[in-house]
C-alpha cells in the first residue's frame, strides 16, 4: 500500500529519496524553504565543493540516477599538497588508481530537483517549516512570500532539511531526547580560481588541492567549467583569524603570506572574500532519529558533521541507500523499517562525524609532515601486500561500504601497526630483507586478528 510522504527539504537527500520513494509507487511531496535555485538568480545555497566516492555513487546507481549526474564529476586521484615554502607535493589517496570526485553541491541539487519531479514528486518552494505535530504527523507551513500559514497532514514525514532542522528542533521538545551541537572555532569562506584565457585550468585538474597551515587551510576542488572553487578554513578569533582581516590591505598581505603561490591565481580575491559570507561549521547528534512509524530524520537532519572527509553528502546517499533496502525488505512494516533503519545508521552517523573532525586536523597539520606522509606511503604498500588482511582506514571510508563504525575502530590497531613499523627502521629498503619480512608478516597478522572481531560487512 502506498503512503503519502512528505519531506521536508528539497537538498540532495530529499530529492534523492523523493525519487526512490516515487519508484516504489510511494505520492511525495516535499516543501522548500529556499526559492527554486533552477530558476532564480541566486546563489545555489551552500557552496563548498562536495567530494562523491563510492557510497555516493552506490545510492544514485540505486535509484537508476548515475548517468543523469555523471557528466558533473571531475576524478580527483589525490591531494596536491602547496606547502609555506612553495614546495608542493602529489599524495595519490588510493592503492589502485582511485579516485573521489569534485560535484558541484549547486548544479547537483538542480539536477536532483528535476529528477525527482520527472519521477512523479511535487516540490513547493519558498515554504518554511514552523511548526511539527510527530505524534499527528501533522506539519505547519508558513509562506514565506505572502506570512499565510498551512498545515498539512501525512502518513509519513521525512526532515531532510539539514542542521537546524524542523522536525529534529521537534525531536528536541519531546521526552527522552538526546541532542547536541558543536561549532567549530574555525569558519569557511568561499573564493575561487577562475581559468586561463584559453579554458584551460590554472592547477593541476584531477587532484584535490591543500595549503595546509597548521591552525587554518585552504582547498581547492575543479569545476566543470575550468574554475576552482576555493574554500579558506581559518578560526573566528585569534592572531590569525577572520576577525583580523577586515580591510584589502591586511587580506592582501595575509594571503601573500601564507599562500603566495595562490595569489597570482586569484584575481578576485579581495571581491570574493568581501562579498561571500564567512559561514560556521556544526556537528550535531541526536538520539533517536525517527519516532513509531510516523517520522524520521535522514542525511544532515540526523547527522550533520563538518566537511573534511567529504562524506556529508555520501552518508546522506548511503541513509537512502539503507532505508530503500529495508523498504525492499519489509514491504508496508514502515515501524520495523524505521525502527532498523535508526538502529543501523546512527552509530554509523556518529562515527563520521567523528572522522570527520579527526580528518581537519590531518588535512591542516598532518599532511604538512614528512612522517606523515611516509606512513601514508607504508599504507598503501601493506595494501598491496596484503589486500586480504590490510585496508587503511582513509580507504575504508572512502573508497568501500565498509561501515563507518568499523572503519574508526580500527585507528588504534593500524596506528599501533604502523608505528612499529616506521619504528624499526626504513621500510621501503627492508623489505628485501627476510627477516625483516618475516617480523613484518608478523605484525600484520597480529593487526588482522585484534580486528577480526569487526563487522567488515556493508550496511548496504
Amino acid at each position: 500500500m502506498s503512503r503519502s510522504v512528505t519531506i521536508l527539504g528539497a537538498g540532495l537527500v530529499g530529492s534523492l529519496l523523493a525519487v526512490i520513494l516515487r519508484k516504489r509507487g510511494h505520492e511525495v511531496t516535499i516543501y522548500e524553504r529556499r526559492p527554486d535555485m533552477r530558476s532564480a538568480s541566486l546563489s545555489a545555497g551552500k557552496s563548498i565543493n562536495l567530494a562523491m566516492s563510492v557510497r555516493g555513487w552506490k545510492a544514485l546507481d540505486l535509484a537508476g540516477l548515475r548517468k543523469d549526474i555523471e557528466d558533473l564529476a571531475i576524478p580527483m586521484y589525490g591531494r596536491a599538497l602547496h606547502q609555506a615554502d612553495g614546495a608542493s607535493a602529489f599524495q595519490q589517496y588510493g592503492k589502485n588508481n582511485e579516485a573521489i570526485y569534485s560535484v558541484s553541491r549547486g548544479e547537483l541539487n538542480k539536477r536532483l530537483m528535476t529528477l525527482a519531479e520527472q519521477e512523479g514528486a511535487t516540490i513547493h518552494f519558498e515554504q518554511k517549516c514552523i511548526d511539527v505535530d510527530i505524534e499527528k504527523n501533522v506539519i505547519t507551513l508558513e509562506d514565506i512570500n505572502t506570512n499565510k500559514t498551512q498545515t498539512i497532514e501525512s502518513d509519513l514525514i521525512f526532515g531532510a532539511d539539514g542542521a537546524f532542522s524542523a522536525l529534529r528542533n521537534a525531536y528536541t521538545h519531546t521526552n527522552r531526547v538526546d541532542a547536541s551541537h558543536h561549532y567549530l572555532k574555525h569558519g569557511y569562506k568561499e573564493l575561487s580560481i577562475p581559468p586561463n584565457e584559453d579554458g584551460s585550468m590554472k592547477m593541476q585538474k584531477e587532484a584535490l588541492h591543500i595549503w595546509p597551515r597548521k591552525n587554518f587551510m585552504m582547498i581547492a576542488l575543479p569545476n566543470t567549467d575550468g574554475t576552482f572553487t576555493c574554500t579558506l578554513f581559518l578560526p573566528f578569533e585569534g592572531d590569525i583569524s577572520f576577525e583580523k582581516l577586515t580591510n584589502e590591505e591586511e587580506v592582501m598581505a595575509f594571503f601573500k603570506e601564507h599562500f603566495p603561490d595562490a595569489v597570482p591565481l586569484m584575481p578576485t580575491l579581495i571581491e570574493d572574500f568581501f562579498n561571500n559570507p564567512t559561514s560556521s561549521l556544526i556537528t550535531t547528534h541526536v538520539d533517536p532519529w525517527h519516532f513509531g512509524d510516523k517520522n524520521a530524520l535522514i542525511g544532515d537532519a540526523a547527522h550533520a558533521i563538518v566537511p573534511f572527509y567529504g562524506q556529508g553528502m555520501n552518508a546522506g546517499f548511503e541513509d537512502c541507500t539503507i532505508l530503500a533496502g529495508l523498504m525492499d525488505k519489509y514491504d508496508k512494516d514502515w515501524n520495523t523499517i524505521l525502527e532498523e533503519y535508526d538502529n543501523m545508521r546512527k552509530p554509523n552517523g556518529n562515527a563520521v562525524a567523528e572522522l570527520a573532525l579527526i580528518n581537519f586536523v590531518e588535512m591542516r597539520d598532518k599532511v604538512a609532515d614528512e612522517s606523515f606522509l611516509l606512513r601514508k606511503k607504508i599504507e598503501k604498500e601493506l595494501g598491496r601486500r596484503y589486500p586480504e588482511q590490510f585496508i587503511s582506514v582513509y580507504e575504508m571510508v572512502s573508497f568501500s561500504h565498509i561501515p563507518y563504525h568499523t572503519a574508526i575502530s580500527c585507528i588504534h590497531a593500524q596506528d599501533e601497526l604502523l608505528q612499529n613499523i616506521m619504528a624499526k627502521g626504513n621500510f621501503f629498503d627492508s623489505l628485501e630483507n627476510s627477516d625483516y619480512i618475516a617480523q613484518l608478516n608478523k605484525w600484520v597478522s597480529d593487526y588482522h586478528q585484534s580486528v577480526q572481531q569487526l563487522d567488515f560487512g556493508h550496511d548496504a
